[in-house]
């Protein structure tokens, strides 16, 4: 049974042994699509049968839903899709944990090195990721995320301008050069997603979370679509609350940072030890 969080909206759940699916004999994939959902029964047939359609004999790739304690029919409809979508593996929260912890949980599920994000309202296109992919393969190696661009957004008037305001606040707190944290649809490296600070709500600063580690970060024009069913999780005022108070924490993470690179040091072939 699941168990819906009502606490201050901050939760530590992880996956247990228990959590932790199945993993199959086949071959490792190349990509991991991780996408997590909270009562989308409507949109997840659609948006399988498009990732595949966008992956399959272009890489060896997997899909890793995580069902955020869904109170709909969103699991019974994964578990019909499993039976001819080889591909697609599931996690269950067994507590209503949030969007961060469902990506998290679902990275940390995956197999493969590089992971693919979409948000499982259908509104990022499947169609992108192979557009992402083929942007890693002419970056440079310091280059771990590869975040979409949604240049023409497709939602309405007051969450666009909602958007557009948090992103200028952001912008010049966090001088991320981001100028879409809020899209979904996102390329980055397992291993460096995993070393970053963990906390609910990270999935809105993480191209800031990966300069911070060092690392670059390319923000890419991708689709945005209208959302074909369900209805959206959050409202503005929502946004612009928790948005406002992890911005303070980001902006503090930031300046507290300090890096340097560091060097193995080996003792010379000639020297010996004397008694």
């Amino acid at each position: 049974m699941c168990i819906r969080d009502n606490g201050a909206g901050h939760s530590h759940a992880g996956l247990t042994k228990a959590e932790t699916p199945h993993v199959t004999t086949s071959p490792t994939p190349e990509l991991s699509v991780v996408v997590p959902v909270y009562n989308e029964e409507g949109n997840v047939a659609p948006l399988v049968a498009e990732i595949v359609a966008a992956l399959r004999g272009r890489t060896a790739f997997e899909i890793v839903y995580v069902d955020d304690c869904s109170r709909d029919a969103t699991l019974e409809r994964l578990k019909q899709l499993q039976s001819h979508t080889p591909e697609l593996r599931v996690v269950r929260h067994l507590r209503n944990s949030g969007q961060s912890t469902a990506i998290r949980n679902g990275v940390k599920a995956a197999r493969a090195d590089w992971i693919a994000t979409l948000d499982g309202d259908g509104q990022n296109d499947p169609a992108d990721i192979p557009k992402l992919l083929a942007e890693r393969e002419r970056a440079a190696p310091e280059v771990k995320m590869f975040a979409g661009w949604r240049v023409d957004r497709q939602d309405s008037g007051s969450k666009r301008w909602a958007s557009k305001w948090a992103n200028a606040i952001r912008a010049r707190a966090l001088r991320d050069a981001t100028p879409d944290t809020g899209c979904g649809i996102k390329l980055f490296q397992r291993a460096a997603f995993l070393d970053l600070p963990y906390f609910d709500h990270m999935h809105r600063y993480l191209p800031a979370l990966m300069q911070r580690a060092g690392w670059k970060t390319l923000s890419v024009p991708v689709h945005h679509r209208h959302r074909a069913s369900g209805v959206s999780k959050y409202n503005n005022l929502q946004r612009a609350w928790v948005g406002l108070r992890d911005l303070r924490g980001v902006a503090w993470l930031i300046r507290r940072t300090r890096r340097t690179e560091v060097e193995e040091v080996r003792s010379s072939p000639h020297s010996s030890d004397h008694l």
